[in-house]
């Protein structure tokens, strides 16, 4: 049997982190994922429940916010339970077992009050690096000899 779940979307708010009465960390978020085709030609969007917990909760609140492109791989899970009204009902979400970014990191504007004052200069190129490693001419390599008893199959 195979329960496998690979999703790519948008979070559709930003991700909070919960403790259990055990201490466990968790995250409930959705993440909007859409068709690759449609019939009518309108693009249409699953809106995906997503559930994390431990160190994967810790590092989808700490690093995701809402609107951030997120590649989820995980399980379904399908529960069952019963509402405020006493009605039945079934959830089905994904239980995340890892995450990945999808983008860029985004710019921020770091506000400092010791910053420099802009220049009206334009920037000074910066300085080309040196290289990691110095370039070899073909007389730095040595031939080695070998026989087919140096193999090891």
């Amino acid at each position: 049997m195979i329960n496998a779940a690979v999703i790519m979307g948008r979070l559709t708010a930003d991700p909070e982190l919960r403790q259990t009465q055990s201490g466990i960390s968790v995250t409930r978020f959705s993440v909007a994922v859409e068709r690759p085709y449609s019939k009518d030609g309108e693009r249409q969007t699953d809106f995906l429940d997503v559930v994390a917990w431990r160190n994967t909760a810790d590092f989808v609140c700490r690093y995701f916010v809402k609107g951030q492109m997120i590649a989820i791989s995980g399980s379904i899970q399908a529960r069952t339970y019963t509402d405020r009204d006493g009605n039945r009902r079934k959830s089905v979400e994904i239980v995340a077992d890892g995450v990945s970014f999808c983008e860029d990191k985004p710019e921020r504007k770091a506000q400092t009050y010791d910053a420099e004052p802009v220049s009206a200069e334009p920037a000074k190129p910066p300085e080309k690096p040196e290289p990691r490693y110095q370039q070899q001419s073909m007389d730095d390599f040595v031939d080695v000899p070998m026989s087919d008893d140096d193999l090891p199959f």
